[in-house]
C-alpha cells in the first residue's frame, strides 16, 4: 500500500476516495519498521492501545461500515458479545501479520463494496439514514483521529516521529 497525497483538485467521489486511500496507507506508514512485539507494545498506561490494536480496530471498522451496514451481513472481525473490545484486547501472541492480512482484505472489500454504490445512496445504521457519502467522512476522520493515535503510540515506543 503506498501513499498518495489526494489531488488539490478533483471531484468530490474521486477526492473522497483519495483521502480514505491516504488515510490507510498512513496506518501502514505509522507501523513501518516496528517489530512484532512493539506493534503489540501498550505504550500509553493506563491505555490499552497498541499499534496492533489500532489496525485490528480499523479492521473492524471497515467491516462495520461496509458488511454490517452497507451489505446488511451480519459480519464481525474481532468482536462479539462477550468481548465488545476484541480488536483491542487480544492475546499476548497475537499474530500482527494475520491482522495485517485482515485489516487489507477489510479495506480491498470496501473498495469493491464502494464502487458498486453512489454517495448519495442510503443505508440505515441503528435506524438512523446514512449517505454513503456520510460513510466516506466518517471513515477519512477515523482513521484521521487513529493515526494522530499512532503518532503518540509510536513516539513513545521508539521515539519515532513525522507525518
Amino acid at each position: 500500500m503506498t501513499r498518495v497525497d489526494p489531488p488539490e483538485i478533483a471531484d468530490e467521489r474521486s477526492m473522497l476516495v483519495s483521502w480514505l486511500a491516504y488515510h490507510r496507507a498512513t496506518v501502514r506508514v505509522k507501523c513501518d519498521g516496528l517489530s512484532d512485539e512493539q506493534m503489540r507494545q501498550r505504550s500509553v498506561p493506563p491505555a490499552n492501545l497498541s499499534p496492533l490494536g489500532m489496525v485490528r480496530h480499523l479492521a473492524e471498522v471497515e467491516a462495520f461500515w461496509w458488511r454490517e451496514v452497507v451489505e446488511g451481513e451480519s459480519y464481525s472481525v474481532y468482536c462479539d458479545e462477550a468481548n465488545r473490545d476484541g480488536d483491542f484486547d487480544f492475546p499476548d501472541d497475537a499474530d500482527v501479520t494475520a491482522a495485517w492480512s485482515t485489516w487489507e482484505a477489510q479495506c480491498a472489500h470496501g473498495d469493491e463494496v464502494l464502487a458498486t454504490r453512489l454517495l448519495d445512496d442510503e443505508v440505515v445504521e441503528r435506524d438512523s439514514p446514512n449517505s454513503i457519502r456520510w460513510i466516506m467522512v466518517h471513515l477519512i476522520e477515523e482513521y484521521a483521529r487513529h493515526n494522530g493515535h499512532l503518532d503518540l503510540l509510536r513516539q513513545c515506543i521508539d521515539g519515532t516521529t513525522g507525518e
